[in-house]
């Protein structure tokens, strides 16, 4: 069972609203789909989903189009019948959420492994804490990704989808270009725009918090 919902134009709590009630109604295991046409809605549907239970991804199309698919499985489905759950509008006014970016923090990912030893666990580290990025309360402003990090963003890389959700929620996610034409990977970026030292160094020197595991 497959729903899709097209909320772009409709402002805050409707889309939520919506994909509520498309969730409440539905009788057995699928995928409620959503596009909107903001960052801020996309955060809101997240964190919705998340409140639920449920797994949630997103990617960014266009600057006018997101979408959100929400997981909603057979054991939420039986749940929610079980208790009675029906559609409603109520209380869904806090998942208005105003942006949770936090502003001018900056992450650098200057490798594709975390920390120094064992190359395969400090590659199982470095997509244990891209994922959980995706857990903070506050988001970060912008992701850098240099040298090695470069792999990161590229196809193949078991971090791809977590930064595609970063950047649907409005995390801007740049890679260095000169880092790309060394490793031939700019043919395979899959998220996020291709940047250079210049700017690399400005977002740094302008960032009111660096993190860099």
């Amino acid at each position: 069972m497959n729903i899709q919902i097209d909320a772009k134009g409709k402002q805050c709590p409707l889309p939520v609203i919506e994909a509520k009630n498309a969730i409440s109604g539905m009788t057995e295991a699928g995928i409620v789909e959503v596009t909107v046409d903001n960052e801020i809605a996309v955060q809101n549907l997240t964190k919705m989903a998340d409140h639920k239970g449920l797994k949630a991804k997103s990617e960014k199309k266009s600057d006018q189009e997101y979408t959100v698919w929400m997981d909603v499985t057979e054991e939420f489905v039986k749940n929610n019948i079980k208790d009675g759950n029906v559609s409603t509008t109520q209380s869904t006014e806090e998942n208005c959420r105003p942006d949770i970016r936090k502003n001018k923090t900056v992450v650098v990912l200057g490798a594709d492994h975390m920390g120094e030893g064992d190359e395969k666990l400090g590659k199982m580290l470095m997509k244990g804490f891209v994922y959980a990025l995706t857990q903070l309360e506050k988001l970060p402003q912008t992701i850098l990704l240099y040298n090695s990090g470069a792999y990161l963003s590229c196809e193949g890389s078991d971090s791809v989808e977590d930064l595609k959700s970063m950047e649907a929620q409005g995390v801007e996610i740049r890679t260095c270009g000169t880092c790309l034409d060394f490793y031939k990977l700019k043919e395979t970026l899959a998220v996020g725009s291709i940047t250079n030292m210049y700017a690399i160094a400005e977002t740094l020197a302008a960032a009111g918090k660096v993190i860099k595991p």
